[in-house]
């Protein structure tokens, strides 16, 4: 489960070598999906987008204050899939509801595995290349805030961090991003992008524990 080097690449630019050395590493991964009972099915974008420098990024939320469940909480930008929806159309349209992003079906690089929650979600993650930053704007109520995470924090030497936990045999997983610690399911869908979208390796998320506070 554990990378035991960051092994950050040379070119996080983003530019379209980082698009097809992406493309090409979620299209070689054998993705893992779960069909399951009584589960709800949600999708969410790690949506790869560029920084002012030039680097590659991907965007980050901070849900609303005041919602009924994970108020406050870091989050990929996502949500239920409606009845007659797909994944894809959903991710499309909690993109533009929640941060004003329209992207297009020929945004979406791959995917990687359905993560199973505590809470009882099967969350599929979609990535996406969004060029367009100009109406980038949080959902009121929805989204509190809106961070574009450089794709070099992935690789900080202190990153990832693992806590053992009673309620658990499986660790905890804590991504450093900037002075924040993001937790699974968030953040173990984001290690599993550097990995397997980024460097090309197989790693699975199934063995990723969330906090206990966020399990309900």
């Amino acid at each position: 489960m554990e990378s035991t080097l960051n092994n950050e690449p040379e070119d996080l630019l983003f530019t379209d070598n980082l698009r097809s050395q992406i493309t090409s590493n979620l299209r070689n991964h054998p993705v893992v999906t779960h069909e399951m009972d009584n589960f709800r099915r949600a999708s969410v974008a790690i949506a790869v987008v560029p920084q002012e420098n030039g680097e590659a990024g991907f965007i980050l939320t901070r849900r609303g204050k005041n919602l009924q469940t994970h108020s406050f909480q870091y989050a990929l930008p996502g949500g239920k899939i409606d009845p007659g929806e797909t994944q894809e159309e959903t991710v499309l349209r909690e993109v533009k509801e929640e941060i004003g992003i329209c992207a297009g079906s020929d945004s979406i690089l791959g995917y990687m595995d359905d993560y199973v929650t505590r809470s009882g979600f099967i969350i599929t993650p979609i990535i996406l290349w969004v060029s367009d930053l100009s109406d980038l704007t949080p959902e009121p109520g929805e989204v509190d805030e809106i961070f574009i995470i450089g794709l070099n924090e992935l690789f900080r030497p202190d990153s990832p961090r693992w806590i053992k936990i009673p309620e658990s045999d499986k660790l905890v997983l804590q991504l450093p991003l900037r002075n924040r610690l993001i937790h699974a399911p968030t953040g173990a869908l984001i290690y599993q992008f550097r990995e397997t979208g980024i460097l090309g390796k197989l790693l699975r998320t199934d063995e990723i524990e969330e906090p206990v506070w966020a399990w309900r």
